[in-house]
């Protein structure tokens, strides 16, 4: 018996009494929902040879406010310009023109390589304490052809004007040793301001080529 083709862009499934799961696809969105939570697209950035990747709320139709409790950013295919390249995060409350909010961080990497070595370790030296420069959140990543970072990054209540703004971040990326090599990450933005703003670059050189897509949740 032949298998029919599943339409996604056709596909839509309610939940009941707010315990299903829904799913509905777009030609740009993504949405889907969790016990009646919801994921909607907003933007993509796409690198070619970028110094920076910025979201700013209110430009080019990106939404960084409090329409969403939640957002998401999807790093895609990320390659750097320049060998041994580490994404890296900061944030802005004035609309992107400072990006330099005082953060306190923690993180740990696990990595695994080719020749089966193994590593797990809390990496002091990717975190900040009180830092208002940019954060690691991935290790190094080779620029070979065919090595790339890939990984998500959620932020919680960016527009808050009462509490501090809360990130979680996981990245996978096959690094300049060849290994799996994933970053966790996690901290706090220690502002009562309203993020509006979130940049991402590497820590030396451009990001040569990859996506950053973010979504909003409810």
């Amino acid at each position: 018996m032949a298998l029919s083709k599943l339409n996604f862009n056709s596909l839509n499934l309610t939940p009941v009494a707010g315990k299903g799961i829904g799913f509905d696809s777009g030609a740009d969105d993504l949405e889907a929902s969790f016990s009646g939570g919801a994921m909607t697209f907003i933007k993509k950035l796409t690198a070619s040879s970028s110094g920076t990747l910025s979201f700013v709320d209110g430009a080019s139709s990106v939404v960084l406010d409090n329409t969403y409790k939640e957002y998401l950013f999807l790093f895609n295919n990320i390659h750097p310009g320049t060998d041994a390249g580490r994404l890296q995060i900061n944030f802005s409350i004035d609309s992107g023109s400072n990006y330099n909010v005082a953060k306190t961080t923690t993180s740990f990497r696990a990595e695994h390589t080719e020749a089966d070595a193994t590593g797990l370790e809390y990496t002091d030296g990717f975190d900040l304490a009180q830092g208002t420069g940019f954060k690691t959140i991935s290790t190094p990543c080779g620029n070979d052809n065919d090595q790339n970072c890939v990984g998500i990054l959620h932020l919680f209540n960016p527009s808050s004007t009462t509490f501090v703004k809360h990130f979680i971040c996981q990245t996978n990326n096959y690094g300049q040793g060849d290994e799996s090599s994933s970053l966790f990450s996690a901290g706090y933005a220690n502002t009562t301001s309203a993020v509006d703003a979130v940049q991402f670059k590497m820590h030396d050189g451009n990001i040569d080529a990859g996506t950053i897509t973010l979504y909003g949740i409810n």
